[in-house]
């Protein structure tokens, strides 16, 4: 029985549903829609899907130099301002969709279903848009929410560990923001590779209605919500460092380690914080193995002067210092500014050196 809740925005209220089934009964409702789907899924979808205009899940494809292409091959499918879309896949494709369905005659209306855990436990609410430009990750984007998300756990059965994983370090990120409780609630439903349907649902809920208090407290990223950023200032500058040959989801696993270590290193915790962060940390590693047994076998040698150079031009910071979620006070996350110090240089560097070397990942 698919199980379902709301989430109020700006543009109105849009529907969550979870359950299994969903494509085929999203397809059969809006026999008229025009398709955005993933290439990778194409043998997914049933008959019922006329003439798919397919995206190639790669971050090349995740930038503005890539959009218009997608706005011709909707106005080849003639595509009108009554036109819907069904926009199908991972992250990278809803943040290519959100942008298109946003600008394509001033906006039209679109359901989203995620088939990554990443987009099922986070991506796929509170409606932003992040695109790529000029090698700078998520450097421009929109707030465009889709009408409504679909999120058939069917879809986890085609996804190998690394990108369970990922996913699922999202939705830890989500609940320890929220609470150190909360973290605790979500361990409670037993989250990890292999994910399975039935606890799949309890998973993807408890991720989602927590995110849900941060969107409808902080839609637009100005206050509340930015502590979601949490690894992923250190994790992005190694996406970007490495042409993306870290995964997002992996990135932010290890950027939260990273933060951990730089919070640690810099006597930003008391004694409550150090073992709650310790417990955080010990389920990443727990999740990610290490040598043979890591979910990522062979990730790539992070060159850390490359990291340090992208790290330092992240959009969140400013000219005057570096702006980073770390674990202060009782583990909690807060938003903290640092100044871009020869002394603060250094401890970032050795962050990230000693969180990949606990790891077992090589970097230069």
């Amino acid at each position: 029985m698919p199980k379902s809740f709301d989430i109020s925005s700006s543009t109105g209220r849009y529907t969550v549903e979870v359950g299994t089934g969903l494509l085929t009964r999203t397809l059969e409702n809006n026999p008229n829609a025009i398709i955005i789907c993933d290439r990778n899924l194409s043998g997914h979808l049933p008959a019922t899907a006329i003439d798919p205009i397919f995206i190639e899940a790669v971050e090349s494809n995740k930038s503005l130099e890539a959009i218009p292409g997608v706005i011709v091959a909707l106005r080849q499918r003639n595509a009108n301002r009554n036109t819907h879309l069904v926009v199908i896949g991972g992250g990278i494709i809803q943040d290519i969709s959100t942008l298109a369905a946003s600008i394509y005659m001033r906006g039209i209306s679109w359901t989203y279903l995620p088939s990554t855990v990443l987009g099922m436990v986070d991506s796929c609410i509170g409606g932003k848009s992040s695109i790529n430009v000029g090698g700078y990750k998520n450097l421009v984007g929109n707030f465009y929410p889709p009408r409504d998300i679909l999120i058939d756990t069917a879809f986890i059965n085609s996804l190998d560990a690394e990108m369970v994983v990922g996913g699922l370090y999202e939705a830890a990120k989500i609940c320890y923001a929220r609470s150190f409780e909360d973290f605790n609630e979500y361990l409670g439903n037993n989250p990890g590779y292999p994910l399975t349907e039935a606890n799949a649902e309890a998973v993807i809920l408890k991720s989602l209605t927590t995110k849900k208090w941060f969107i409808e407290t902080d839609e637009f990223d100005n206050r509340e919500r930015l502590l979601l950023n949490f690894g992923h200032t250190f994790g992005h500058a190694m996406e970007a460092a490495t042409n993306f040959g870290v995964s997002h989801g992996i990135a932010v696993g290890v950027g939260m380690l990273i933060a951990i270590n730089y919070a640690t290193r810099r006597g930003e915790m008391d004694a409550v914080g150090i073992e709650r962060t310790r417990q955080l940390a010990k389920h990443v590693k727990s999740m990610l193995g290490h040598g043979e047994g890591s979910v990522v076998p062979n990730p790539p040698v992070i060159p850390i002067d490359v990291v340090l150079e992208k790290f330092s031009h992240d959009k969140k910071h400013r000219s005057d210092g570096y702006r980073v979620v770390i674990p202060r006070t009782g583990g909690a996350l807060e938003l903290v500014s640092q100044p871009r110090s020869d002394e603060v240089h250094s401890d970032i560097a050795l962050s990230y050196r000693e969180a990949l070397k606990d790891i077992g990942w090589s970097f230069t």
